[in-house]
């Protein structure tokens, strides 16, 4: 029991029953500290008999001992017996109060305040404004409190759930923490539809460009657009809407115009799978670069069909053979050496072979047949979405099923509208739009994400009613986000059954290293499980790798290299598991243990905070100082420390020295610059970067 909650039951001040707490010697600070039931049932008898704790014993008088002895009296008497006190003892608890009063009396405002002492229940995560106005206190007090703690939090940050108590009592508040209930979160899926053969008919496919960069795919895009694209009665191209059609032997193919595997992914990530076909562009004289082994991992993750395209063929060096032999390695086989992947010679330049590609596209298409149903309402994907001036927002979308006609009421995602207009890529008006129509439309109630899906409803009404329902449930789940730890959890109860898959995304320092962790991990058996590496490459963990392992549910493991601040906010956020090892035989042990669904108990490592080395001191007897700025966390001394160079771990040691200007501190937040020591090496280079981290012991899932 508390103070404050005995005073309750009192009906007095805390204040008082703190005091008399005190006077009886029970260990006590604050209005919210706790006794224990038998110094509760003391300080109830002390005000209920008006003096201080029971009196010791005495010898018993004749009349006590006569009273003992007779009949027992009723209970009104026994209380007066109970409650007697020798006088002295009554005069020494009144003189007591006195003095306490007199104390309380000298103490000035502070103590004034405690008489008016409240009580707030309060759910952890609030930010510091909600937490100040909970208090009634304000914002600016609470802040300057936590910085007298060392913690400079901005009123819009996350009040820290340890403090809320402590800074409560210093504004003479006692804060209970409560955590708030777990939200049920069912998120809306897209609906799968059954369609009769009957009713399908062809659509154009849908082809996205993805490759390297610099390697050409906008200019290839650009090409396509200005030789092929569709004709209408205005002519030309009057603005740009995120895709567009070109024809063929008089069939239409939709091109989604945002190249690169990063937007591909984007969409899929959120069950956007609008994608028919992936063109690959490569550089006849630059090959297989590292972004173009991640779209061939993207590709391949989405199970679409792909077509090379070598490009680049006008430049000097152009070697087609020597790309066709580097994607051998990274499974793209293509049908000159005896594989089932097209692929075409181009130059995107000037246009040689354009047709080429273009005619291949239409005859996978042909051979697919991919068909669509027009007859329901529309329903879709958003490519892209804006804000324009003297538009309001205006979206483009990609019908997959049935046909948009104007004034149609349609919601996607939390957003809902009508089509007031609707244009294709060339700035006419439309109507009516079938499967694979790409089309902007006006009439949003608002900007929707990349990636909604986009549907037609009965009336305005029910679109609003739809939209409403889709943010409360999004906003639920941003209250509820599966930590990597959890999804790791999950994984492996997956793993436990009889038939399971563990997908792992790898990334190691050099590729001597990467190919045998493959070849390695390729060995790894279970009776009903199998290893499947979704993708590997030498490099840091980027955030298209972060995506990757969200969209594939993968598990990405590094080997001497560690992730980019970027893609470890982005893995917190998505709630992506990241392991990274420098013992080979410890990544494979544990790989091993997560195909069996069971992992050993290690000890967890938090990263505490970067710094980013802009220049080198040479100190006398201390060796090299790196002189830092910190880009996030903080960085203490003491701490273990990684010295990163290009996403590799160079130095894995302990933070010797920290300063600021000439003095010595222990601990440096985040944007403030700072002198860095690393024990025992001076192997630093500006742009390295310094992880400071700590390691402790916890139990495994």
């Amino acid at each position: 029991m508390r103070i404050y909650e005995l005073a309750r039951e009192l009906e007095l001040e805390s204040k008082e029953v703190l005091t008399k707490a005190q006077e009886l010697g029970v260990e006590a600070k604050t209005a919210s500290s706790g006794v224990d039931e038998d110094e509760a049932e003391v300080i109830r008898l002390s005000f209920n008999g008006g003096g201080g704790p029971p009196a010791a014993p005495e010898a018993p008088s004749e009349s006590e001992t006569a009273a003992e002895t007779a009949p027992a009296p009723e209970p009104a008497e026994e209380q007066e017996v109970e409650l007697e006190a020798p006088s002295a003892d009554a005069e020494e608890v009144e003189e007591a109060e006195e003095e306490a009063e007199a104390d309380v009396a000298t103490t000035g405002d502070a103590d004034t305040a405690e008489d008016e002492i409240g009580i707030a229940e309060l759910e952890s995560g609030i930010t510091v404004a909600e937490y100040a106005e909970a208090i009634g206190v304000e914002t600016a007090e609470v802040v300057k409190n936590l910085i007298g703690r060392g913690l400079p939090v901005a009123a819009g940050q996350t009040m820290p759930t340890d403090l809320m108590g402590e800074v409560g009592e210093a504004f003479d508040v006692i804060v209970e923490v409560t955590e708030p209930a777990p939200v049920e979160v069912v998120k809306p899926e897209r609906p799968t539809f059954d369609d009769d053969d009957a009713d399908l008919v062809p659509r154009p496919p849908v082809v996205t460009v993805m490759g390297h960069v610099d390697h050409g795919k906008t200019t290839l895009l650009d090409t396509i657009r200005q030789e092929r694209v569709v004709d209408s009665e205005e002519g030309g191209i009057t603005q740009h809407i995120g895709a567009y059609q070109v024809e063929v032997g008089g069939r239409k193919i939709t091109f989604i115009d945002t190249p690169g595997h990063e937007a591909f992914t984007a969409l899929r990530s959120r069950g956007a799978d609008v994608t028919d076909i992936v063109v690959l562009v490569v550089a006849a004289d630059d090959g297989v670069m590292p972004q173009t082994a991640e779209a061939i991992s993207h590709s391949k993750a989405a199970g679409v069909k792909m077509i090379v395209a070598i490009n680049k063929m006008d430049v000097a060096g152009a070697d087609p053979l020597r790309v066709r032999t580097e994607l051998t390695e990274h499974g793209v086989i293509t049908e000159e050496l005896g594989g089932d992947v097209p692929s075409v010679e181009v130059s995107a330049l000037n246009g040689d072979r354009v047709d080429d590609l273009l005619e291949i596209i239409d005859l996978i298409a042909q051979l697919e047949a991919y068909r669509g149903n027009p007859s329901p309402g529309a329903s879709g994907v958003v490519i892209e979405a804006q804000i324009e001036i003297g538009r309001g927002p205006v979206a483009s979308v990609i019908v997959q099923r049935g046909t948009l006609n104007q004034s149609d009421a349609f919601v996607a995602g939390p957003v809902a509208g009508r089509v007031r207009a609707m244009m294709d890529d060339t700035g006419d008006r439309l109507k009516t739009a079938g499967p694979s129509t790409p089309v902007q439309i006006m009439g949003w109630s608002d900007v929707p994400a990349a990636g909604d899906f986009f549907e037609v409803v009965k009336s305005d009404k029910a679109a609003r009613a739809l939209a409403d329902e889709r943010a409360q449930v999004i906003k639920g789940e941003e209250q509820v986000v599966l930590t990597g730890r959890d999804r790791l959890e999950s994984l492996l109860e997956q793993l436990r059954t009889d038939e399971a898959t563990l997908r792992l995304i790898i990334k190691a320092d050099a590729q001597g290293s990467l190919e045998a962790l493959r070849e390695s991990i390729g060995k790894i058996e279970r009776e009903g499980g199998r290893i499947e590496v979704i993708h590997g490459a030498v490099g840091g963990v980027n955030e298209n790798d972060v995506t990757l392992a969200e969209v594939t549910e993968s598990v990405i493991v590094g080997f001497n290299v560690r992730p980019e601040p970027k893609a470890r906010k982005a893995a917190e956020q998505a709630g992506i598991e990241i392991r990274t090892y420098g013992i080979i035989y410890e990544l494979l042990e544990e790989v091993e243990q997560m195909l069996v669904g069971e992992l050993a108990p290690i000890e967890e490592e938090v990263v505490l905070g970067t710094a980013e080395v802009r220049a080198l001191f040479k100190v006398p007897r201390a060796g090299t100082v790196a002189g830092s700025y910190v880009t996030e966390g903080v960085i203490q001394r003491g701490a273990k420390a990684r010295l990163i160079r290009g996403g590799v771990v160079i130095h894995d040691g302990v933070i010797g020295s920290l300063r600021r200007f000439k003095d010595d501190v222990r601990e440096v937040a985040s944007g403030f610059e700072c002198g860095i020591g690393i024990e025992g090496y001076n192997d630093i280079k500006e742009e390295d970067l310094v992880e400071a981290y700590q390691v402790r012991e916890v139990a495994r899932t």
